[in-house]
């Protein structure tokens, strides 16, 4: 390779336009890329002036390149202080950063010839042969090239719209062995030939959620950056309960959940939280807190020590209100189920009359769950409302928006959670609209400290009060649990990588993709809606009618038991036929339904042509 110095650069490089052309599409041999393999993206993802970007891209590269006889040492910018014509001084030698420096580091520059991938039999190898064995580097760094090959193929398969979203096979198929694959458990060790072949079935056989028409579910969608993520995460295998022990990862989640209670509207994102394993185990939480609040002797006493406490909650909300009335000694009878309007909101007068009912029967009304963003209608309950009942009866108003949250990034959107910020407590699911992988859930409370009076334990153990650093951060006393997984790494590494700004796009994406079956669909023959109206969130909620019972009477009982079929029936045929996915259900005294979702920034109109189009084709019969 040429020897390049900063005269050489000056000289050639005149405009940053021309670095990126050049870059682009002529990149240093040395590097080893194919013309186009480089992105403008990419150059501006390294946050550097495009000085710094060329000197360390052509003298830092490579042996010769970074050879004291050739150019000086790959971290030497001085010249650059002197010669940024950008105005940029700002930023330069002062600005690298340690991860800067290890993308271009000579240190690194025998990664290559460490990390190629050779022709390796793993018939013979098993795990005892892999790091931390004696002279295992080598085979562990091909064993884990096979699984990136394993997972960069399924990456690009779960994006490519001619792949199936699934390969369906019944349970018994699978236990009984399918192609080899068994899922008994061995007393000896198998190969890692086996086990890689063992990851390659596994995926096959599973439910592509990534894969852009999937959309049986509230959390979808694949992102790359929260996968690189979760990887690290899983390389990291830490614990969250001391700062001792995670460090970074509890800066993370402080720092995020700042952010989200900032965006909830609570003044300078005062207030606590904690990421939870899902949005029931959060929506439990808020129960615990509020009981907590008003009767903390429950705490060491036991229920005994407080009245007979009644929670409020949706009939559409989700069920998870119910189970921690279940689990937490409420008694799932003493979880009263609030009336709705037609679009699945609750209806505050309903609230107030029973929570009299309630007080005249002498029991103590002691918390509202109100709804953003229903699991089947994508309702949301009017919070202001129900803020200024929970307000006049002293009562704790937790907002259940695990489906909904995302929507608190949109300014277009964000209008439906009026009055959040007069809650006690909040549940939001990054892991749901926002795209995050499964599982990432955070419970966010307005009062600070109330979480840790709630649940600390002291154990001695993990939590000393005299340790060298401020013990504050040892968040794990506040939880539930113990061993608790990082949840925070990808959502904050998809937050830097998208910013808030991405979020939102990525939300009004998909509203804007709802709205686009909404407007398909309702005027279409052959289908109805399950309630009239443009949908609050993504969900569209509609029965197809196939053309053998479109002549009947819809109020009949025959018509109803047969309509009450035909959602299973094409899903089944879906699932079978492996080309997409969408969920049903029955609704009160409405029969089996549609209810699509969409959460997938993937998604495309033509996806959502096709979900209509295979719908009709595999129902037109019934």
């Amino acid at each position: 390779m040429q020897a390049y110095t900063h005269t050489h650069i000056h000289r050639h490089i005149d405009t940053q336009a021309t670095l990126i052309h050049t870059l682009i599409h002529n990149p240093p041999a040395i590097w080893g890329l194919p013309p186009g393999y480089i992105s403008t993206i990419k150059l501006r993802s390294l946050n550097k002036s495009y000085y710094q970007v060329i000197y360390l891209a052509m003298l830092g590269s490579g042996n010769q390149a970074c050879s004291p006889t050739h150019a000086p040492p790959c971290n030497t910018l001085g010249f650059l202080q002197k010669n940024n014509s950008l105005g940029e001084e700002g930023r330069l030698a002062g600005s690298l950063s340690e991860r800067q420096k290890n993308l271009f580091s000579c240190v690194n520059s025998d990664r290559d010839a460490r990390f190629r991938r050779t022709e390796t039999d793993f018939s013979n190898m098993f795990a005892r042969d892999l790091l931390p064995a004696k002279n295992g580097e080598e085979a562990t760094m091909q064993f884990l090239l096979e699984l990136v090959d394993i997972l960069t193929n399924y990456v690009r398969k779960t994006f490519d719209r001619s792949t199936k979203v699934l390969d369906f096979h019944h349970p018994h198929q699978l236990l009984e062995g399918m192609e080899g694959f068994n899922l008994e458990l061995s007393d000896q060790p198998e190969s890692l030939e086996q086990i890689l072949v063992d990851c390659r079935d596994t995926l096959k056989y599973g439910v592509r959620t990534g894969h852009p028409r999937f959309f049986n579910q509230l959390s979808t969608g694949l992102d790359i950056i929260g996968l690189a993520g979760e990887w690290l995460t899983s390389t990291a295998n830490t614990n969250m309960f001391t700062y001792e022990i995670a460090p970074v990862f509890v800066l993370m989640e402080q720092l995020t959940l700042k952010k989200m209670r900032e965006i909830i509207g609570w003044p300078s994102g005062e207030g606590d939280g904690i990421f939870s394993p899902g949005g029931a185990i959060s929506n439990m939480y808020s129960v615990m807190i509020a009981r907590y609040k008003y009767f903390p002797e429950v705490k060491t006493k036991g229920m005994s020590a407080a009245p007979r406490l009644v929670l409020f909650t949706s009939e559409h909300s989700h069920y998870s209100i119910k189970k921690a009335g279940a689990a937490l000694g409420f008694g799932s009878e003493n979880v009263v189920l609030l009336s709705t309007d037609e679009r699945g909101r609750v209806i505050p007068a309903d609230l107030e009359a029973k929570i009299l009912d309630v007080k005249q029967k002498g029991y103590h009304p002691l918390f509202v769950n109100a709804t953003a963003g229903s699991t089947v209608y994508g309702a949301f309950d009017p919070i202001n409302e129900i803020a200024d009942i929970c307000e006049k009866y002293n009562m704790w108003l937790h907002v259940d928006g695990a489906w909904g949250g995302g929507l608190l990034m949109s300014r277009k959107h964000r209008h439906k959670f009026s009055g959040v910020e007069r809650a006690n407590s909040v549940t939001w699911n990054p892991h749901k609209m926002m795209g995050v992988p499964l599982q990432c859930s955070a419970i966010l409370v307005r009062e600070k400290g109330i979480l840790a009076g709630c649940n600390s334990m002291c154990a001695g153990y993990l939590f000393q009060p005299d340790k060298q650093y401020d013990v504050s951060y040892d968040t794990g006393d506040k939880a539930i649990q113990c061993g608790r997984h990082v949840d925070i790494f990808k959502f904050w590494l998809m937050w830097k990588a998208k910013g808030t700004v991405g979020f939102e796009q990525h939300i009004d994406k998909c509203l804007d993709l709802s709205q686009y079956l909404y407007d398909k669909i309702r005027n279409r023959e052959g289908y109805e809606m399950v309630f009239e109206g443009v949908p609050q969130h993504t969900n569209v909620c509609f029965w197809y009618i196939p053309p053998s019972l479109r002549g009947m009477e819809h109020n009949s009982k025959e018509y109803r038991e047969k309509l009450h079929k035909v959602a299973p029936n094409i899903k089944a045929m879906m699932m079978e036929s492996g080309t997409t996915m969408v969920g049903y259900q029955p609704q009160g005294q409405k029969v089996n339904f549609f209810r699509m979702v969409i959460s997938n920034p993937a998604a495309l109109q033509s996806d959502i042509d096709f979900l209509i189009d295979e719908i009709e084709r595999l129902g037109r019969d019934l």
